[in-house]
């Protein structure tokens, strides 16, 4: 395995992670039930994590990744400026989501607040998530591209 391996083995983690935890705090938000807010609370802690383990493989995936001959520079920054902001969310929403946890346990008052601020900060992440992800995509995969064209494969046009 090499740096770029390492890079996607972990990098679809923190895109996934605020997903299932938004669900999971959402549906702790319609059911009232605290244990399940908590738990979506450490489904975005881990995800924060996660996010460090990306941003830590992405150099070296980078380092893999430019030599290859038709990879774009402008493609490989973009995807990285995405990805730090992206990670800036994912750690802030980590932190919120402790903060959210020790009132839970301690000022269980104010949790439906921290729990309804936890889930708006997701879907700010969520947003940076797709972001992120389409980008680093965007680096190997030219159908995805905006600017994709496809090319007639010449044997395609012919008849048999």
């Amino acid at each position: 395995m090499n740096n770029a391996h390492y890079h996607l083995v972990v990098n679809h983690l923190p895109i996934i992670t605020p997903l299932l935890g938004a669900l999971i705090l959402l549906g702790g938000i319609i059911l009232k039930n605290n244990t399940v807010r908590k738990t979506a609370l450490l489904v975005f802690i881990f995800g924060s994590f996660t996010a460090f383990l990306a941003m830590y493989t992405g150099e070296g995936a980078e380092e893999v990744v430019e030599k290859i001959q038709g990879v774009s520079e402008d493609l490989i920054k973009n995807h990285e400026e995405l990805a730090e902001r992206f990670a800036l969310a994912n750690y802030f929403l980590g932190l919120v989501s402790l903060i959210g946890l020790w009132i839970g346990w301690k000022k269980e008052s104010f949790f439906n607040s921290i729990s309804i601020l936890v889930l708006v900060i997701s879907f700010v992440v969520l947003f940076l998530a797709k972001q992120t992800g389409t980008s680093g995509g965007e680096i190997m995969h030219s159908e995805i591209r905006a600017d994709f064209s496809p090319q007639m494969n010449p044997a395609e046009g012919e008849e048999d």
